[in-house]
């Protein structure tokens, strides 16, 4: 009759050691054999110069370099042709593995159509600074008579006034009437002269002008100091000026 033998504690180790071996050479086997292998492992290809090159052309040089691509933002620009790749990741000259895609934004065709922003109540130059952000082109500006200095009165393209809100592609060149700041109201140039400095300025302003250079003159006989001794222009029977333009005047001191 046979006895079953237990192992013995040198047998379980032996066992113990002969499984970590063979956990080890699978483990080896895989990061160094298997994945190698399955991956090319060691095998890269340097990213060529994309740029500049047209999308249609890239299929053919990019699959003979076993890489691909694809197109993923774009942008405008009068200048540049059409469906010319603008950027390329990865760069040039980086290595990749192969089949690696290569990720490109593409100039479009047609410019993007934008909402024409709000340009009138503004400063010229504030209009100016926003038509730049919104990729629009400042064209003719045309001043008018008008109190409101450097204020945009009308935005216009191809000659039509264009509302704020309304499409307009990138690109387009928009026209700006602007105030001149003196309006187109005319009147008689009013006589200063003899008036008190004070109230001859006060008189300025309530007729819609604007006090120009002060100049101070030794009193003459008869002349009263603080008073206005002489004026530009000149006030006459045919004498005008438009409301918002400068008064000179001589005062005697």
């Amino acid at each position: 009759m046979a006895f079953l033998t237990s192992n013995t504690p040198l047998d379980v180790v032996k066992h113990l050691v002969l499984i970590a071996v063979a956990g080890l050479l699978l483990v080896l086997g895989f990061f160094y054999v298997y994945l190698p292998v399955s991956t090319h492992h060691g095998e890269t290809i340097t990213v060529p110069k994309v740029t500049g090159m047209n999308v249609a052309d890239l299929e053919k040089y990019l699959d003979e370099r076993k890489l691909a691509y694809f197109v993923d933002d774009s942008s405008y620009s009068p200048s540049i042709r059409p469906f010319t790749v603008l950027v390329q990741d990865p760069a040039p000259g980086e290595k990749v593995k192969e089949g690696r895609k290569i990720y490109l934004q593409v100039s479009m065709k047609n410019p993007p159509v934008i909402k024409m922003p709000k340009l009138t109540d503004g400063s010229m130059k504030n209009a100016q600074l926003i038509l730049k952000s919104y990729d629009l082109v400042v064209g003719q500006i045309q001043l008018v008579p008008d109190l409101a200095q450097n204020a945009v009165l009308k935005q216009l393209v191809g000659g039509k006034e264009i509302a704020p809100g309304a499409p307009i592609a990138k690109g387009t060149k928009v026209d700006l009437v602007v105030g001149d700041g003196q309006g187109n109201q005319t009147f008689a140039v009013p006589n200063l002269v003899n008036m008190p400095e004070d109230e001859a300025i006060t008189l300025l302003v309530g007729q819609g002008l604007q006090k120009g250079e002060v100049f101070e003159l030794p009193a003459e006989e008869g002349q009263v100091a603080g008073t206005v001794v002489r004026q530009r222009p000149v006030a006459g029977p045919d004498a005008t000026i438009r409301m918002g333009q400068l008064v000179d005047i001589w005062v005697a001191k």
